[in-house]
C-alpha cells in the first residue's frame, strides 16, 4: 500500500466514526437517529438540528468520495496481466503428472 492509500484509509475510518456519532445524535423526528431519547440536538442549542444535518450530509459525501478513491487505488490487476502470469506459471510447472515420477 502506498502512503496515500494509508492516509485515505485512516481518514475513511475517522469519517465512518464521526458519521455514526452524528447519526446517533440526531433527533428521531428527522428519521435518522434518536438512540439517546431524541434529546441529543436540544443539548447543543435550538439551531443545532440544522448544523447536525448539514454536517451529516458533508460526512456522507466524504464517505462516498473516499470509498471510491480507495477502491480505485486498491483495484486488482487487469485481466491481461493475469493471463500472462498464468501462462508463465504453466510453462514453469510443466506437466504435473510427469513431474510426480
Amino acid at each position: 500500500m502506498s502512503v496515500v492509500s494509508i492516509i485515505l484509509l485512516v481518514a475513511f475510518i475517522i469519517i465512518c466514526f464521526l458519521l455514526v456519532v452524528l447519526v446517533l445524535l440526531q433527533n428521531e423526528e428527522s428519521g435518522m437517529g434518536g438512540l439517546f431519547g431524541g434529546n441529543g440536538s436540544q443539548a447543543f442549542g435550538s439551531r443545532s438540528a440544522n448544523v447536525l444535518t448539514k454536517t451529516t450530509y458533508v460526512l456522507v459525501t466524504l464517505f462516498f468520495v473516499t470509498s471510491f478513491v480507495l477502491a480505485i487505488l486498491n483495484k486488482t490487476p487487469v485481466a491481461k496481466e493475469l493471463d500472462t502470469s498464468s501462462v508463465q506459471t504453466e510453462q514453469s510447472a510443466g506437466e504435473w503428472w510427469n513431474n510426480a515420477e
